[in-house]
């Protein structure tokens, strides 16, 4: 259709990108043109979207031409470089890194959450970090109820998060480890498989933080818009090729009981419960994956507060998916430009 809008994704080559098509097909958001972008060494390759394929193009100042929304998961670094350009050349940037998540003039975006503050955009809209998302989408339907006024998370987080080079750094050398192989690690610091070790960003040598708790921390507190929310948060890699998992415990400002939390969160959206102690069942990576929802499971209240203010649970999330390529799918179908004639 004529008013079908141009799209523009730059980084289509990496592991968001591919589920940026993938998501797009799937949900049948309505697509004019797209434009695949990529770096230089990736220019001249094919991408498959709906039975055609897409010569990639390498990302250029020039590239935004005639685009009206230009999805970015590229790195903080080239959404700096080129998303104020896309905003000049007419386009709405929807953008997958860091770069702009607290700049207060950029809204930070969760639809199940805020999506009203999508119009307060002004050409760019950022998408939060994706373990802020695993964490918000159940958490947020319970602040509405019953304020939380402090949150303790504990991440279990995939490959994904680090990129497609990364994932296939994972199974590269869990299949040496099994073979009995050395393999020096080139994209992760720490050996991946059958390890554990702190998230792979820098530390502030002050609080002792790594940048991903930093971020949750702060994203919270945008999204919310409470300032006053205790956060506090450890995040850890995990040998998972792709849903990231949270222990989380919550204070509420009223009491608040374990059967209030399910009966809040079986109407949420976004969220499905999964929570069978019978059978000891509850959310995992495996059934995470591929997923659009947030699986929510282990809810029990927390017996180190007597007060009856605190419930604990456990969730899983596609990293690839509600954690980054969905979440901006979602933002993209809801532009006041996506109204078609």
């Amino acid at each position: 259709m004529k008013n079908d809008p141009v799209v523009a994704i730059a980084g289509v080559t990496g592991a968001v990108g591919a589920e940026f098509i993938a998501t797009m097909d799937r949900r049948g958001f309505r697509v004019g043109k797209l434009k695949a972008l990529a770096s230089a060494r990736s220019a001249g390759k094919p991408v498959d979207f709906r039975g055609a394929k897409i010569v990639v193009e390498e990302l250029r100042e020039d590239s935004f031409a005639g685009v009206d929304i230009a999805l970015f998961s590229a790195g903080g670094g080239i959404s700096r470089k080129f998303a104020l350009l896309a905003v000049k050349a007419g386009a709405v940037v929807i953008d997958n890194s860091s770069a702009f998540r607290m700049d207060p003039d950029v809204p930070l975006v969760i639809p199940e959450i805020n999506a009203d503050r999508i119009r307060d955009h002004k050409g760019i809209i950022a998408v939060p970090n994706c373990s802020a998302i695993t964490a918000l989408v159940p958490l947020w339907p319970i602040h509405k109820a019953n304020r939380i006024k402090r949150l303790i998370i504990s991440t279990y987080q995939a490959a994904s998060g680090a990129g497609a080079a990364a994932m296939q750094e994972l199974v590269e050398s869990t299949r040496a480890s099994l073979n009995g192989q050395a393999f020096t690690p080139k994209v992760i610091p720490h050996p991946y498989a059958f390890n554990v070790f702190s998230h792979n960003t820098a530390i502030d040598p002050a609080t002792g933080y790594n940048d991903e708790e930093t971020k949750v921390i702060k994203e919270t507190r945008k999204i919310f818009e409470d300032e006053r929310i205790a956060v506090g948060v450890t995040c850890v890699r995990v040998p998972v090729l792709r849903a990231h998992c949270q222990a989380i415990t919550f204070e509420c400002e009223k009491p608040i009981t374990e059967h209030e939390v399910r009966a809040i969160l079986s109407s949420a959206p976004g969220v499905r419960i999964v929570d069978d102690r019978t059978k000891n069942y509850f959310p995992m990576p495996v059934d995470a994956s591929g997923q659009d929802d947030v699986l929510v499971g282990r809810i029990r209240k927390d017996l180190s507060d007597p007060t009856g203010h605190s419930i604990s649970m456990f969730v899983a999330a596609d990293q690839l998916l509600k954690g980054a390529a969905l979440n901006a799918i979602q933002i993209a179908e809801l532009l006041p430009q996506r109204v078609m004639a």
